[in-house]
């Protein structure tokens, strides 16, 4: 049973550095130029629910300019005695809400702490993301992320 857990354990870490060396492709140029040739600039205003699970951004630094590939790291705190469903986190890109969590998901693992994607690869220009995650209790948090990357 010990061997077992010991060769589960190296198993684990041999695939979270084989996740964390490499840089993800988030978005293409031809998704963020469709994305920001439609977007209106008109940004809905939405009331998280008492409680929900807060979405904090702790890189990149913003508002601040941005280079790519980026580290993105994201921190999630629930609401006491409620937990974090890491399987619930979602994020939608831009103007077309395009569904990138499988390609964050690629690189990175979620957990009820939060994500740290090593290297974010992003075309040069203006990006939105709408980042989501559920509780134990079903309440939603919801944070959008903009930002411009500059080279």
């Amino acid at each position: 049973m010990k061997h077992s857990l010991r060769i589960l354990f190296v198993l684990f870490i041999c695939y979270t550095v084989f996740l964390n060396s490499y840089s993800a492709q988030l978005i293409s140029t031809e998704e963020m130029n469709a994305s920001n040739s439609a977007d209106s600039g008109i940004r809905p205003k939405a009331i998280q629910a008492k409680d929900a699970p807060i979405i904090e951004l702790v890189t990149p630094k913003l508002p601040g300019g941005v280079v790519s590939p980026t580290p993105i790291e994201l921190k999630f705190t629930p609401t006491p005695p409620s937990k974090i469903k890491p399987e619930s986190f979602k994020a939608l890109y831009g103007t077309f809400q395009i569904d990138i969590t499988s390609r964050i998901l690629g690189v990175a693992l979620v957990s009820p702490s939060g994500i740290q994607v090593k290297e974010a690869s992003l075309p040069k220009g203006k990006h939105r993301i709408q980042l989501l995650l559920e509780d134990s209790e079903g309440r939603v948090g919801s944070r959008w992320m903009e930002f411009e990357v500059d080279k």
